[in-house]
């Protein structure tokens, strides 16, 4: 037994200088990025605006918090998800014919590559481009947050529903298609049955996602709760502020809790 783990352990290939360059260039890599980076210091100002904000934040205004309003932040809180939800259903929906032209084992070779490329094109651009690009064409609102929460959904989505497409069970739809089945019929019990858990848990995940990235879009004009929260910060109204942050934090907090009992309750049954 002690002659086998040592013959074993000769044979186990020598990746020493490999791990070296690994490190080496890492380590290169780490450097070079510290030298694009000009560190001036925090500015007095800067802690003063700190302390500001953690002071609203512990003495929050009651009134703008807990008002029904449309000025109110259960209203924008509201806003927020609706443009998340609708943006996230958009994107899914859209997410499904590319990512089926985008699997090697539904379509030819050739096609599934300008899937993947067509993907890959769209989650070039970050969030903020397409708000911009939809702010310039529908004006500023909840409807350019929508839009670009859907396009911005459909990369990531559309990606993860072609690792779910391709780890399906092909012998399934064999026995169908060798039973007599139509393509509808192996569409419903064949591939939907595969695919429907895998494609709603990707679904909810990315509404998380886009709550938080809702949020930061209202800061360019799409809606939501962003843009109430940087105009209070401009205006030194750090008690509006505080409540805003408060809404904010409790609310994604919530929608993860229940996200992720869903997500957990679809993986296990």
């Amino acid at each position: 037994m002690k002659y086998n783990i040592k013959e074993a352990l000769e044979r186990e290939p020598k990746l020493t200088f490999k791990k070296i360059v690994v490190v080496f260039s890492v380590l290169v890599l780490l450097y070079w990025s510290y030298t694009a980076i000009e560190y001036k210091g925090i500015s007095q100002n800067g802690v003063i605006v700190a302390k500001n904000i953690i002071r609203g934040f512990l003495n929050p205004d009651l009134k703008f918090l807990f008002t029904l309003t449309s000025q109110g932040v259960p209203y924008l809180l509201l806003q927020t998800l609706c443009i998340a939800f609708l943006g996230t259903i958009i994107g899914s929906i859209l997410a499904i014919p590319l990512a089926f032209l985008s699997s090697s084992n539904i379509v030819p070779k050739v096609i599934s590559r300008i899937g993947a490329l067509s993907i890959a094109a769209i989650r070039t651009f970050p969030s903020f481009v397409y708000a911009l690009i939809f702010i310039r064409m529908t004006g500023p609102g909840p409807f350019a947050g929508v839009l670009t929460m859907s396009i911005t959904s459909i990369g990531m989505i559309a990606k993860l529903y072609i690792e779910a497409i391709e780890d399906l069970d092909r012998g399934i739809l064999e026995s169908l298609d060798a039973a007599g089945c139509n393509t509808f019929e192996k569409i419903r019990y064949g591939i939907y049955c595969q695919l429907s858990t895998d494609f709603i848990s990707t679904s909810i995940y990315r509404v998380e996602i886009n709550l938080k990235n809702a949020s930061v879009l209202g800061l360019v004009g799409a809606g939501g709760i962003g843009a109430p929260l940087l105009f209070a910060m401009s205006g030194y109204k750090w008690r509006k502020a505080g409540s805003l942050l408060i809404g904010l934090i409790v609310f994604v907090l919530i929608v993860e809790y229940f996200s992720s009992k869903i997500r957990n309750k679809l993986a296990r049954g």
